[in-house]
Parts: C-alpha cells; structure tokens; sequence
C-alpha cells in the first residue's frame, strides 16, 4: 500500500468511528494520522523497511498503535481493527458522506438511530418520508438529499 491508500483507510475509520458515535481522542488520532501521511513524500513502507516500528513512531501524530497498523497495511493490505469494526458496521456506511447534504453529523444520526448503512438503506428510508423524523434536516437540505439519494 502507497501512503496516500493508507492515508485513505485512515481517514475512513476515523469517519466510521465517528458514525458509530465513537467521539474524541481515537478518531481525532486517526484522523490527524491521515493528513500526516498523505502530506509525506517518502514511502511509508521504505521508513519501515530501514526504521521498522520506531521511525513509524517518529512521525507526528504516529505512536505505538497507528505505526502497528501501519505495518499490517503494508503486510497485508488490511488490520484487524479495520476488519472488526467493518464487522459491525458496514463500509458502505460511508457511501452516506457522498449524498449532498450529508454530513458526518447527518450520517451518524441516519445510522445511529435508523441503522441507514448503505446507499439503498437510504433511499427507502428517504421514499418513505424518514427524513422528516431526523433531527437537524431543514427543508431545503430535505431536498437536496431526496435529489441525491435518487442518483
């Protein structure tokens, strides 16, 4: 894996991390890991293959936990972490962040209080009039969703 794919993963388990309603230190790291990485020209998987674990960790942002998960990346182009929280809750939760007018905020309550986890769980949700039972959607942004969730 380059360093902008494990960027990339990085940045979407913060994202499903926070859909899942799992706020605070461990999103913002892994988060804040992402935008590291994707900002370094040299290869992740070079640093560790003359650093190992300790020049992973001498990375901003990059401790004991990411640079393991880092190295698991490299080796097999996943971690289990990843695998268990992509277990309970789907990847294509996600796919909610690419509908016009939905957040990460809207797309944790979609799927926190109505289990929306994919594209298709939204559009009959939407079909349905479900948007009007969300907290915080206007009209106007009701609209731009319906508009969206069709494509």
């Amino acid at each position: 894996m380059n360093n902008a794919e494990i960027a990339s993963r990085f940045e979407r388990l913060g994202q499903l991390m926070t859909i899942r309603g799992e706020e605070g230190f461990r999103t913002r790291a892994y988060r804040n890991a992402a935008g590291t990485i994707a900002a370094m020209q040299t290869p992740l998987a070079e640093i560790a293959r003359r650093e190992g674990l300790k020049g992973l960790q001498e990375i901003p942002g990059v401790g004991k936990a990411i640079s393991a998960k880092i190295l698991e990346l490299i080796e097999r182009s996943t971690f289990e972490a990843w695998e268990r929280l992509t277990a309970e809750t789907p990847e294509t939760t996600l796919d909610l962040l690419t509908v016009d007018g939905i957040g990460i905020k809207t797309a944790a309550a979609l799927y926190q209080r109505f289990k929306i986890s994919s594209l298709d769980d939204l559009r009959k949700f939407v079909e349905g009039g479900g948007l009007e039972l969300v907290d915080g959607i206007g009209e106007k942004t009701a609209e731009r969703i319906k508009r969206n969730a069709k494509r």
